[in-house]
């Protein structure tokens, strides 16, 4: 029976696959996108966030925790100090997997797995989309063409008829 054994072993062995989820989260962490294949970009969520959760609490016991699954001070103080400080108020989803085709050699689904918070692009065009799409802004927007033409009207009471418009009359 498969009781419990949900995780992909990607082909290796239990030290080989530690040490390539360790050296990939680094990466990842400090150049926040890298490229790779689909089955290990589903691993290395799996592996990474719950250690991304952990940089939220500064405290000397997360901190060892992290490093003794990740080996890189670079990577630890990078997540720590700043990483940490834009993931503070999500509650989880730290990473997003985007699907990029398939390899010419082998033929494998290939992606690319990025930090949510570190795309630029995406948070553009999210702060685009909530800027102009509210459902108060369609009740405004229905009474703007109504005062719109009532300041009409009173710029057109205003504005003193021409002469030679009440000679044609």
């Amino acid at each position: 029976m498969r009781h419990n054994k949900k995780f992909n072993h990607l082909s290796r062995t239990k030290a080989h696959r530690d040490a390539l989820l360790a050296n990939m989260t680094i990466s990842l962490i400090l150049h926040k996108r890298i490229f790779t294949t689909l089955a290990k970009a589903k691993a290395l969520r799996v592996y990474a966030e719950p250690l991304i959760n952990r940089a939220k609490e500064d405290t000397m016991s997360n901190r060892r925790l992290v490093f003794k699954n990740l080996q890189s001070k670079e990577a630890v103080k990078e997540l720590f100090q700043e990483i940490a400080q834009k993931i503070a108020d999500r509650p989880g989803g730290y990473t997003r997997i985007l699907k990029t085709g398939n390899r010419l050699g082998d033929n494998a689904q290939t992606c690319f797995i990025e930090l949510v918070d570190y795309n630029e692009a995406m948070l553009k065009d999210k702060k685009d989309a909530k800027a102009k799409s509210t459902r108060r802004s369609r009740r405004k927007s229905a009474a703007a063409p109504v005062e719109q033409a009532e300041k009409a009207v009173e710029a057109a009471a205003e504005t003193p008829e021409l002469p030679a418009a009440e000679e044609a009359k």
